[in-house]
């Protein structure tokens, strides 16, 4: 069966219909969903029930899994993790964040896998680092494209929550022994297409180097506000066994928290990128 592929907004996010990933998917499909993911940079699949072994299956034909330090994980699949509100503090996903991008080598993408909803709320947002960093000024671009900034693992994963326990505290260290904070480019180039996008985001960006303290400040707060103006995001109305893969290299996305107390579980699979430049 041939790729159905639906665009949902100008600046990112389509649908895809036409493939079943509970299957091993043909080398034809890969590259199509690959092209489709450069094009669109997020991709919604509707009516995919899938196992944890199935969505690593799946995800690792991107690329190798990441495992995650903090967040709990399928046992038999530890590739997947489990974002599961009656087991996890997950508020540090109702921010707008790029994942893991407090390692040297940010995550390419991620297959997110809707297992358990509340009956209304819980959407999920993205945002376009690319129509972002394209809507601004040229002068405002230019300065930016020579700056770093630092990420740092404690900014959404704080002690306070993360580290409650006598166990969790020690894996919390362990991480922050294993994460130290480092430094990404502001504007981050896309490894296949070239494109460039913006590279900060609230969840785990603390600073521009390269400014003073004031001055940063200053400046992450507009881009911060910029990047996730409405015309450069897309928002996903989640229906169970749905499935979203997305280019995390120039995308950030943010779990809207509105359904407590009712429960929402989510698999996640997320597949190791490189260095940013």
């Amino acid at each position: 069966m041939s790729l159905t592929i639906t665009p949902l907004s100008p600046a990112l996010g389509a649908q895809i219909s036409g493939v079943d990933i509970s299957r091993e998917i043909t080398a034809a499909q890969r590259d199509a969903i690959e092209q489709a993911l450069l094009q669109h940079q997020v991709l919604f699949l509707r009516d995919q029930p899938i196992t944890p072994e199935q969505q690593a299956r799946f995800a690792a034909r991107f690329g190798d899994l990441h495992i995650h330090p903090i967040y709990p994980n399928v046992p038999e699949t530890p590739q997947v993790l489990v974002l599961d509100t009656a087991v996890t503090d997950v508020r540090d996903n109702a921010v707008w964040h790029t994942d893991v991008t407090f390692l040297p080598t940010p995550a390419l993408g991620a297959v997110l896998s809707a297992k358990q909803l509340p009956a209304f709320g819980g959407d999920t947002l993205w945002a376009s680092g690319i129509a972002a960093f394209e809507a601004l000024s040229a002068p405002l671009r230019q300065l930016l494209d020579g700056l770093t900034a630092t990420h740092d693992f404690t900014k959404s994963f704080p002690r306070e929550r993360f580290g409650t326990t006598a166990e969790d505290l020690a894996r919390w260290e362990a991480t922050r022994r294993n994460n130290p904070p480092l430094s990404h480019p502001v504007v981050r180039t896309h490894p296949v297409s070239g494109r460039k996008a913006l590279f900060v985001n609230e969840g785990f960006t603390t600073r521009i180097n390269e400014l003073s303290e004031l001055e940063s400040e200053a400046l992450l707060k507009l881009l911060f506000t910029h990047a996730t103006r409405p015309e450069f995001s897309i928002r996903w109305r989640w229906q169970e066994n749905d499935v979203a893969f997305w280019d995390n290299r120039v995308t950030q996305h943010f779990a809207v928290d509105d359904y407590r107390p009712n429960r929402r579980v989510m698999h996640r699979a997320t597949i190791l990128g490189d260095a940013p430049f």
